[in-house]
């Protein structure tokens, strides 16, 4: 009984997901008509899902420039990572809390790197039980009803769209698409998983328990994918593959363009930038200073003072006084206080002494 009332609010919680589903489904699938054909035709019905991975795609490109920046913070902060375990090594509890502590200060959330992949969890089941409805004749959502019989009867290829790969036997061209449609789904989760380890990870990461994981992980979920493939409704495993396909081509963008320091695509990508007489050093630097700008950061940067985190030198005409500005530059970088009464109690001190 508990099952069964989570199964029922797990599936009130999806039918807005189902009826916005419907809708694209069937405004993409009356664009495409006008070019494929109407009626119980696979090609328009197929191309109406591609157009539905791409739209969800385009509306998850913000959260992914957000899991870049979360990336790229997390690698910044991995030396002041280790010095934190280095020094609460034995105490977890205060390991965890200045941990905590550190990600807010630098604007670090590990969570969002899973964003994308959770969001896009309920528009996949979404979809999976508008086909596994219409392959019964069933419309999830009362506008679909119209194109429920044509969804149940579209063939690609002489395969049912709405045909899984299991039970095997008739064997015919529905099972032999599905298990095409799932060797290709696992193998390009398996080349963008191979490509990210081996191109955009630095050797320090690629060792110790958390990599020995992430290795397992590279061949376990792979086996996953193929069982999970034969009960899943072809057009289903056709937005799959192609979304597997656009993280692919996205994620090489991504290495290409934005790699991380000391892997192996940031070298390649040092060497094209000095081959177009560019200074890669000079474009790390703007690119660490705009990500390690965190809220709190950039209140303390926004100070009277105009001393900037990055400054580790004091403001020119200031020489004779550098150690106390300096040091007072360091204490703003750790501590991020309040810049104007740390500058009042510095200069109160050597004045007071200069009056003695």
């Amino acid at each position: 009984m508990i099952l069964l009332g989570i199964g029922d609010w797990f599936s009130a919680l999806l039918q807005p997901i189902r009826v916005a589903i419907s809708y694209v489904l069937m405004w993409a699938y009356k664009f495409w008509s006008m070019i494929t054909g109407e009626g119980a035709n696979g090609v328009t019905w197929t191309l109406a899902i591609i157009s539905l991975v791409v739209l969800v795609r385009i509306l998850l490109i913000p959260l992914f420039i957000r899991q870049i920046n979360s990336t790229r913070r997390m690698q910044l902060v991995q030396p002041k990572l280790k010095a934190l375990q280095d020094k609460y090594g034995s105490d977890r509890e205060r390991l965890g809390i200045e941990t905590q502590k550190l990600m807010r200060q630098e604007g670090v959330n590990p969570a969002s790197s899973c964003l994308p992949l959770l969001l896009q969890m309920p528009i996949f089941f979404a979809l999976y039980q508008v086909l596994q409805g219409a392959a019964v004749g069933i419309a999830r959502a009362k506008v679909f009803e119209p194109y429920v019989g044509w969804v149940q009867d579209s063939t690609l290829f002489g395969a049912k769209l709405a045909g899984k790969l299991f039970p095997f036997t008739p064997w015919g061209m529905t099972q032999t698409l599905a298990l095409i449609l799932v060797i290709i789904m696992t193998a390009l989760f398996f080349i963008t998983q191979k490509q990210l380890m081996s191109k955009n990870m630095t050797p320090e990461a690629l060792t110790g328990p958390m990599a020995q994981q992430q290795k397992m992980m590279l061949y376990i979920f792979p086996v996953v994918y193929l069982f999970m493939g034969f009960v899943i409704q072809i057009g289903v495993l056709i937005y799959w593959v192609t979304s597997n396909l656009w993280t692919l081509g996205q994620q090489w963008v991504l290495i290409r363009n934005n790699p991380s320091p000391g892997t192996p695509a940031y070298i390649d990508w040092e060497e094209r930038m000095i081959r177009h007489g560019k200074d890669p050093r000079q474009l790390e630097q703007a690119r660490q200073a705009k990500l390690s700008r965190g809220p709190k950061e950039a209140k303390t940067q926004t100070g009277t003072s105009g001393v900037q985190r990055q400054a580790v030198k004091p403001p020119a005409g200031q020489a004779g006084d550098s150690s106390s500005s300096e040091s007072g530059v360091q204490r703003q970088a750790v501590t991020r206080n309040q810049p104007k009464k740390q500058s009042r109690a510095q200069r109160k001190g050597p004045s007071g002494s200069a009056k003695k």
